[in-house]
This record gives structure tokens, sequence and C-alpha cells, in this order.
């Protein structure tokens, strides 16, 4: 073989994994961007997880084979959630949300293993260099859905069945008192805890002895719609939360409280696609269409919807606060003397405002 001819085969026999690394980085270029879900509870029909696959269906329908999504759906948290999380990282998802509060330290542990990956967990108040977090100001348009309550209930009780007592969870309870004290000063608004973001069964328990209790209106912060047929089945009215969920209680529900994701998600996506994303703190409320009041049922005077119109301008206007002070807890403790409360102390409320029956329990 001659010296010519050698030099030409190797300079071929190279050229061919290099064309080959070439036409691989070009494919991974153009393959979508795999974005991965992970769910507190079933899907179901309505509720929190209901409306999180909504706006995962959005941002797919936004952003087209640009993306490719996977989902887990009922996923307990802790152990189970950081198992789950990993999987997806593993499976190649370079954007996983994780959609729930207790998936925060179990997300915080997976995205050191996985720099490269980018995280958005709900509700959640940690950050990391890729991890981000998202939520909605749900209490917004809790005070507007407590206005309802009070203008609609004939007992001056409503009943509002708990998930867990953490500053989320609390920031509804107390601007729904808030809001329904606003136009009935007399109003109460009693609680009860079942420990579970997802049981049926015991949240209808719960809306049932609020009811005996002698609440009129009974509200939740579940995921099931077990609250609003509980209400629907004893004649009594109910406030939704996360969904719409009229169809299961037709002459229950006043309002429901509802979020929404789907814009947010896409716009995540978008970033990590074309490598803008960058770690932040998103909460979004009313003005930013996260938060929303809607489903008004057919109990609900024109006088009431309006009087909530006027008063979400306000909230979007800047000129009205559900945690405008003076803020006292229901033990007499000033906790807010003027001015409205900021984020900070949003995210620590640990407290039952004034209207609130009964005693927070202990952690």
């Amino acid at each position: 073989m001659s010296a010519k001819f050698l030099r030409k085969a190797v300079c071929a026999a190279a050229i061919v994994p290099a064309l080959a690394l070439a036409a691989s980085a070009n494919a991974a270029e153009n393959d979508p961007l795999k974005v991965g879900f992970v769910y507190v509870s079933p899907i179901g029909e309505a509720g929190w997880t209901w409306q999180q696959d909504i706006g995962r269906k959005e941002m797919e329908q936004a952003l087209g084979d640009k993306v490719k999504t996977q989902y887990v759906e009922d996923v307990p948290e802790g152990a189970d959630a950081e198992r789950v999380i990993r999987d997806l990282a593993q499976q190649g998802n370079k954007l996983i949300f994780t959609t729930s509060f207790g998936y925060m330290n179990p997300t915080l542990k997976v995205a050191k293993q996985f720099p490269d990956v980018k995280f958005v967990h709900s509700t959640g108040y940690k950050t990391a260099p890729n991890v981000a977090t998202t939520n909605s100001r749900f209490y917004e348009a809790r005070y507007l859905a407590g206005i309802v309550a009070g203008k609609m209930t004939q007992s001056n009780v409503a009943g509002y069945v708990g998930a867990f007592p953490i500053p989320e969870v609390l920031q509804g309870i107390n601007a729904f008192t808030r809001g329904m004290r606003s136009v009935n000063p007399d109003a109460e608004v009693r609680v009860i805890w079942v420990n579970s973001w997802f049981d049926p069964g015991k949240e209808r328990d719960a809306a049932l002895a609020l009811i005996d209790r002698g609440a009129d209106v009974v509200t939740h912060h579940t995921d099931s719609t077990a609250t609003v047929q509980a209400a629907e089945e004893k004649g009594k009215y109910a406030v939704a939360y996360h969904s719409d969920m009229q169809k299961f209680g037709p002459n229950a529900q006043l309002a429901a409280v509802t979020h929404h994701w789907g814009e947010y998600f896409t716009q995540a996506a978008q970033q990590v696609l074309d490598g803008t994303w960058k770690s932040d703190s998103t909460w979004g409320g009313i003005k930013e269409g996260m938060a929303v009041i809607e489903g008004f049922g057919p109990a609900v005077p024109d006088d009431v919807k309006k009087l909530v119109e006027e008063k979400q301008a306000e909230i979007v206007a800047g000129t009205l606060a559900p945690f405008a002070g003076p803020i006292t807890d229901n033990q007499g403790k000033v906790q807010l003397e003027s001015g409205v409360l900021d984020d900070a102390g949003l995210n620590k409320m640990n407290y039952y405002v004034q209207g609130v029956a009964g005693k927070l329990p202990s952690k």
C-alpha cells in the first residue's frame, strides 16, 4: 500500500466518526425538551392535581413538538417522592415540576445530584441554583370568596376543611375570614384539620361535622370534591377550591377559588429551551391570572357578584390588600399594627385571625 493511499484511508477513518458525532449533536439539539411532573394525588376530575395537569397540557399545546412530557401521579410526600424525582431525572427529563409542599426537601436533595437538570417546586420557599419555586396568591381570591360567604350565610358560621396547619393553608383560612367579616362582622369560621392533602373520606367526614356544628357554608383546602359534594347532599352552600366544582355541587357551589399554571409552565420550558432559565421565586396572584374566583352559582345575587368585581379591581390596583393592618389574632395579640403584611410575614404565618374559632394545633 502506498503512503499516499494510506494517508487517504486514515483521513477517511477520522472523518466518519466526526461526521457521526456532528450528526448526533445536531439530532440532540432537535430533540424535544423532556419535562417531568410529580403529582401528589390522582389527577381525577377536579382539584389541585387536575389544575396542574391542565397546565401541563396547555404547555404542550403552546410548545408543540418542542417538548415531551411525562407525569407520575399519587406520589406520597417523603421517600417515595425522592425516588420518583430521581427516576425522572435519570430518564433524561431536563425540567421537572414537583407540585406539592412536602416535595421541597426531596427536590433539593435530587437537584444536588443532577446539576444539569432544572427543577421547579410548587408552594415551597427554598431555592438552589437549579431549583426555582412558584406559587399562587390563593389568599387574594380567598378573601373575595369570603365576601360571598359573608353575604350568603344565614347562620353566620362557615366551616373550613384544612389539610395541614402550614402558612399556605393558614393564609387561605385567614383571608377567607377577613373577607367574610368585612361584610358580616358577626361571622365566624370553624376549622377541622384532616392532616392529608387528599383523603375524600376524611374530607367528607370533616365537612359533615362542620355542617352539624352550624356551618351553612363550607370550604376546603384539600384536593378532592368531597366537601362540595357533602354540602350538596345537605342542602348547604360551598366554596370550591383548586377547580370549578359546579358539576359536583350544582346547587351548593357559590363560587370557586382556582389556580392556573399553563402560562408559567410554558414560560419556564421556553426559558430552558432558550438557555435563559434562572432560579427565582414566582408568586402570582389575581393580577397575573394565577389566582381566580370563578364559577359563581345560581344562588349568588347580581349585587354580590358586582361587589366582588369591585373588590377584585381594588386588589389588582393595589388599593385593597387582604392582609392590611391592623391584624389581630384570635388570642388578642396584634400581629401587624399598620401597613400590609409582607411576603416574609405571609410565609411565616402561624396564627388564626380574629373570627376563626379555636386554637391552632401545636406542631
